[in-house]
């Protein structure tokens, strides 16, 4: 009984205990958030006497003693400064404080958390250095201050933090040297001082990590060879030291030391001496940055082990000797090169077109000798580089199908193998092809009069300007002439090679006049003349020719009449210059199964999408077909051709061609061919189960997928809305209107309703296509246009704003849930910030992300009814990237 009592006292003693440190956490917290900016408390709003402590956002507590174990506020961008209270958390295990902005200190009573594992205070704005008493948290486990203010040095006492497994201090402003106590934290597997001030040797003692994964350094001030401790990291898959001051020569046998490294960048140091040819050692390499040092080519060869490498770049360096035919053999992975600015010599191997996966290939700087540069078919931008031009020997150059832009530059006339461009082009005799198609190049044809020998000449899809030059009527072996969607003018010859409609293209170009009749352009406007004579000779000219016009209509309309009742077969030419086949309606029905039900994947205002297989091109694609006894459908088809005949964007969905012809019943048959899109539209990824008896995903859309596909969707509005050559109003931005790739890359498509709009100023936008006002789509239109308002790239961002409420809340505007003043838009801002996840989609909160859904208040600033109040969607994409690169 005795026994009894003393233990039913010990336990009741102990109840009082654990209820008195409960209460203490509680008011520890609540001091906390007496220290948050005021306006940002509203986030802590749970932290009150109402909820209980266990229940407060943020906070995690033990299952045993209910005491706080874990404060989880990350991402919040509470401001003020931390309190010390914080050091009376006494079980706490777990402190992350990241991406907010606190400022002041590492408060000193963080010492007393000697049950704390985890900390983390990154992106913040803290100084003041690190405490010392942090020293007596003996059992953390990871450490992570990056990208705040502390500066001073790094304290000795570092070393007492033995347990450390990860130790994140980079972006600090931190001074002096490394500490050789650093050698005490031999479970240390990530270690990153990068982005500092720290300057001298690395100590030896740093040899006894030999745990460490990953190590970085870069953009220091460290000095010395090499560091003999580094080849005791066996266990490294990453080595950083860029862009400290290390000299001296890497050991030969340097990478069998580092068997692991996935990326290892020694560039901007003082290296000399040959790069070792023991990376070949390094068979998963996959990132190599060696610029700005010094060395020999021998290297390469060794790298084509490397099975894994993405990323080689060895510029700026002594690099010298011819490049190693071997240069082919490496890593099909590999998407960037750069070599320039080194002393290569010799030829550019002629299979280093296996480098499949290469997007960036940099080294043209100095290639005086050479011969064939043939870069079509690419997504490069920019101007044509000025040492292209100085490239005297250069034969054949190919260019097309690229994003280049400018003028044709004068400086080509200095390639005397391709004749003088502009004034003295025409001494290469030996020219057989010039194509330039699809790029931006303006300004006039230069003077090719003198390529005798071409056969071929493409221009398409440009913005050049002036007249048709009348010498290439006399080009005898011209096979193949396309000037199509330019913007040339005048008159269009009739003699020679223009005789010949089948071999000339000249869609796409409002302002030329004349031609033979098969081009059917718009006849010219005879000129006035003061001479009565040549007014009398025009006079009886003009007669003679109306009456050879009307006999020429008479027959061509019989024939015409004739044509309607056969099977057409005809092919029309390619509009943009990606089909060079030409393709016909008989080509697009069979390609489709006689356009069967088997191969329909949606359908729009103005036509029904079908899959087809194209076998001249040996790929699957889109072909778009146009309901045309739906008014409006012809003014579809043309808005679609004039807004993507000459825009390229990889967030806008690629036009291949066209098809305007005649069906098998003599009825008039037009047609769209696109890229096509694997993984459908945002829309059956939004609304699966409205997609269930067609082909819905198998999954959903995680949060950081809807994320990325709303970067894509705004980058590509961007673009048409300040970076295209015109400004494009696309006017029908919803879901159904997102298309996604084998990536889940996102592509706004169907230009149906798209304006073309003339930029006068940077507020005022006016249509120049068409007055007629845009229907859009119910729920998604701006306001303004209900109320006939002008068309302008605002009423896109409003509808951008709508298509982010959509993805983030699985909610569509037309809802029958919503009417009258109560709409997605409404709920959505009525809910912010405290009860944003109650309107949220399940299916994202289902995945376990609940991080505040920041995104929607950017929905709401795009989404205003007043236009002026609409932020621009160069504004909108700064604003995501932010949120991506916080929250992921």
């Amino acid at each position: 009984m005795k026994l009894f009592l003393i233990l039913s006292f010990s336990a009741l003693m102990l109840l009082e205990e654990f209820g008195n440190s409960h209460e203490t956490d509680k008011q520890a917290l609540l001091k906390f958030k007496s220290q948050v900016s005021e306006e940002k408390k509203v986030l802590l709003s749970s932290w009150n006497n109402s909820f209980p402590l266990c229940r407060w956002t943020g906070v995690t507590c033990g299952r045993k003693h209910k005491r706080v174990t874990g404060l989880d506020i990350r991402g919040f961008q509470l401001g003020g400064v931390i309190s010390p209270f914080i050091g009376n958390l006494s079980f706490l295990i777990s402190l992350n404080l990241t991406d907010n902005s606190f400022g002041g200190t590492i408060p000193q009573e963080l010492g007393n958390l000697f049950r704390l594992q985890h900390l983390n205070m990154s992106y913040n704005f803290l100084g003041g250095g690190i405490p010392a008493s942090l020293f007596n948290c003996s059992k953390l486990l990871d450490l992570d201050l990056f990208s705040n203010h502390l500066g001073q040095g790094l304290p000795s006492e570092l070393g007492l933090l033995r347990k450390l497994v990860a130790l994140e201090l980079g972006n600090n402003n931190l001074k002096g040297k490394l500490p050789a106590s650093l050698g005490n934290l031999t479970s240390l597997r990530k270690l990153s001082f990068s982005e500092n001030n720290l300057e001298g040797e690395i100590p030896d003692a740093i040899a006894r990590l030999t745990q460490l994964v990953f190590f970085a350094l870069a953009i220091n001030h460290f000095s010395g060879v090499f560091p003999p401790a580094f080849y005791n990291f066996s266990s490294l898959n990453l080595l950083d030291v860029y862009g400290n001051g290390f000299s001296g020569s890497l050991r030969p046998d340097f990478c069998n030391f580092l068997p692991n490294l996935r990326d290892l960048s020694l560039g901007n140091n003082s290296f000399t001496g040959a790069i070792p040819s023991t990376l070949a050692n390094i068979s998963n390499l996959q990132f190599l940055g060696i610029e700005f040092n010094t060395g020999d080519l021998e290297f390469l060869v060794a790298l084509t082990n490397c099975t894994q490498l993405q990323t080689l770049d060895v510029s700026y360096n002594r690099l010298g000797g011819d490049l190693p035919a071997s240069i082919a053999n490496l890593s099909t992975n590999l998407n960037q090169l750069f070599l320039q600015n080194n002393s290569i010599s010799g030829c550019i191997p002629d299979d280093v077109g296996n480098l499949i996966g290469l997007q960036a290939l940099v080294f043209l700087g100095k290639c005086s000798y050479l011969l064939y540069l043939h870069i079509e078919n690419n997504k490069l931008n920019g101007i044509i580089p000025k040492e292209i031009m100085q490239i005297s020997t250069l034969f054949s150059l190919k260019m097309s199908n690229n994003s280049l832009t400018g003028s044709l530059p004068e400086d080509v006339g200095r390639l005397e193998n391709l004749g003088k461009l502009p004034k003295t082009l025409g001494k290469c005799l030996s020219m057989e092809k010039l194509e330039l198609q699809g790029n931006y190049f303006d300004g006039i044809i230069p003077d090719i009069s003198g390529l005798v020998g071409i056969k071929k000449v493409d221009f398409s899809s440009n913005n050049l300007s002036g007249r048709i030059p009348e010498y290439l009527a006399n080009f005898s072996l011209l096979e193949y002439l396309n000037l199509s969607f330019n913007n040339f003018e005048g008159n269009v010859p009739t003699e020679g090679k223009f005789k010949n409609a089948t071999i000339v293209s000249l869609f796409g170009n409002k302002k030329l006049c004349g031609g033979v009749l098969e081009l059917r352009l718009k006849p010219c406007s005879l000129q006035p003349s003061g001479n009565s004579r040549k007014k009398l000779v025009i006079g009886v000219s003009l007669g003679i020719s109306l009456l050879v016009l009307l006999f020429i209509a008479t027959v061509y309309l019989c024939w015409l009449k004739s044509r309607k009742k056969k099977i057409t077969n005809e092919a029309t030419p390619s509009i943009l210059g990606a089909f060079h086949e030409m393709i016909s309606y008989l080509d697009l029905r069979n390609a489709t199964d006689g356009f069967s039900s088997s191969n329909l994947i949606g359908s729009g205002s103005f036509g029904t999408v079908f899959k087809a297989f194209v076998h001249v091109e040996k790929k699957v694609v889109a072909v778009k077909v146009l309901n045309m006894q739906r008014r409006g459908a012809l003014e579809s088809f043309m808005a679609e051709c004039e807004s993507l005949k000459d825009i390229r964007h990889r967030n806008l969905v690629k036009l291949l061609t066209a098809c305007s012809s005649i069906d098998f019943q003599g009825n008039e048959f037009r047609a769209l061919i696109y890229e096509y899109m694997p993984n459908g539209s945002l829309d059956m990824w939004l609304h699966p189960k409205e997609f269930e008896e067609v082909s819905s995903p198998s999954r959903t859309l995680t949060l950081f997928e809807r994320l990325n596909i709303a970067i894509d969707v705004a980058s590509g509005l961007e673009y048409l809305h300040l970076s295209s050559h015109k400004a494009i109003a696309h006017c029908d931005i919803k879901p159904s209107n997102v298309l996604l790739d084998d990536d889940l890359t996102a592509h706004v498509s169907d230009f149906g309703l798209s304006r073309i709009l003339l930029k006068f100023d940077q507020e005022t936008f006016i249509n120049q296509l068409s007055s007629a006002g845009v229907r859009g789509t119910i729920g998604y239109a701006a306001p303004e246009y209900a109320m006939g308002g002008e068309i302008s790239v605002h009423g896109d961002v409003y509808s951008f704003g709508i298509l982010i409420f959509e993805m983030f809340s699985g909610k569509r505007p037309t809802d029958e849930r919503f009417g009258g003043d109560f709409t997605l838009r409404s709920c959505i801002r009525s809910a912010l910030p405290e009860q944003v996840l109650d309107v949220a989609d399940e299916l994202v909160l289902h995945n376990g992300l609940r991080i505040g859904f920041p995104k929607w208040g950017l929905g709401v600033l795009t989404a205003e009814e007043s236009p002026e109040k609409r932020v621009e969607m160069s504004e909108v994409v700064k604003e995501l990237i932010s949120i991506k690169e916080r929250f992921f």
